[in-house]
């Protein structure tokens, strides 16, 4: 006969032992891992001419989260339109690594209207198993663009005015711009609300190959820069913005000098009064000022009849728009004109000429 005592034990060391040894009843068993590569999720394509590089980051774990142990099968695949993913290549990476892999398109692949091809990679165990196919990375398949010709650059006061030959293409038009010696390092005080000069700059004009010409008005005068032109066709696909690159033409070297006078200044005009309380008579002149960043002042002529031009105003540039002649002759009739200088000493033509007469005392 059992005692209470000794059932109570028994259930106990039962109880301890199933903690221990699986006493008691056992879960359902685990299936066993299957050992499938996580898929890829940023696979990167480029093309560059011809040759398409593909790159993206190895997975570390397999689908049920455990480290991944040796090289891994890499295959590479490529559709077009709607098409089965034809394999194109295989490599093998370790997990973690970054993987990459390049081809260089058939000739019918890259030849006939710009149109859309997809890359994926798929990454198998040792049984030949995958988890699936990566993201798709979208690279643009056709011809390329043909090379810009006839490509010029000349300095103006504007900017740097840069002309192609035009042609009916339905491409865009790429322009480089290479600041020849950037410094060094950046300037830790600039002037307010002065960007710095990056030494690369793209600028696309949509219409380029048809309108045949731009003008970049963001160079800065003194530096030397290098241009080059491509043409460039767009693709819109899966809300992406595909181009399609032609090859660079050659390279044009501009050297930015400012050797242009500031704009001819505007609106002047003039007013006479005869003095009072003892003060002489004399011509008040005003004008619109002129707006260029480098600019040094005015310089104001005058001349009586029909006699020659004189410079009136001091040899330092009058800075404001407006200038005040009190060496005039009551009853007489005067012509003014003024001009705008740069601080490199580069003078406008004069302006409009303004006449006035000195009431008689």
């Amino acid at each position: 006969m059992v005692t209470r005592e000794r059932w109570v034990g028994s259930s106990l060391v039962c109880a301890l032992a199933a903690m221990l040894a699986g006493c008691g009843t056992q879960g359902a068993p685990l299936p066993p891992s299957l050992n499938l590569p996580d898929r890829v999720t940023d696979l990167a394509a480029v093309r560059n001419g011809n040759q398409v590089s593909l790159s993206w980051t190895m997975p570390k774990r397999n689908t049920d989260k455990l480290l991944l142990k040796g090289n891994v099968k890499v295959v590479v695949c490529r559709k077009e339109d709607a098409s089965v993913c034809d394999p194109v290549g295989t490599v093998s990476f370790a997990p973690g690594v970054a993987g990459s892999y390049s081809e260089n398109l058939s000739a019918t692949l890259a030849s006939g209207d710009p149109r859309v091809l997809r890359y994926f990679v798929e990454l198998k165990n040792r049984k030949g198993r995958s988890a699936g196919l990566s993201n798709a990375a979208l690279v643009p398949g056709g011809e390329a663009p043909a090379p810009v010709a006839g490509f010029t650059a000349e300095v103006q006061k504007a900017g740097v005015v840069l002309h192609w030959t035009p042609d009916n293409e339905k491409a865009a038009v790429r322009l480089q711009r290479t600041l020849e010696n950037p410094p060094a390092v950046k300037p830790k005080k600039q002037v307010l609300g002065e960007a710095p000069e990056s030494a690369e700059q793209n600028l696309i004009v949509e219409d380029g190959s048809q309108s045949g010409g731009a003008i970049d008005r963001s160079i800065h005068f003194g530096d030397t820069y290098i241009y080059k032109a491509q043409r460039v066709a767009q693709i819109e696909a899966e809300g992406q913005t595909l181009e399609l690159d032609g090859a660079f033409s050659q390279p044009v070297r501009v050297e930015a000098l400012d050797v242009f006078p500031p704009a001819v200044p505007k609106g002047l005009a003039a007013v006479a009064t005869a003095g009072e309380d003892g003060s002489p008579p004399a011509i008040d002149l005003s004008w619109q000022p002129n707006t260029e960043p480098d600019l040094a002042g005015y310089i104001v002529y005058r001349r009586e009849g029909d006699g020659p031009w004189e410079r009136i105003s001091p040899a330092q540039p009058v800075a404001g728009p407006s200038f005040h002649d009190d060496h005039v002759k009551p009853g007489e009739t005067y012509t003014y004109a003024v001009s705008a200088i740069d601080q490199g000493g580069h003078e406008s033509a004069r302006s409009a000429a303004t006449l006035e007469r000195v009431p008689s005392s």
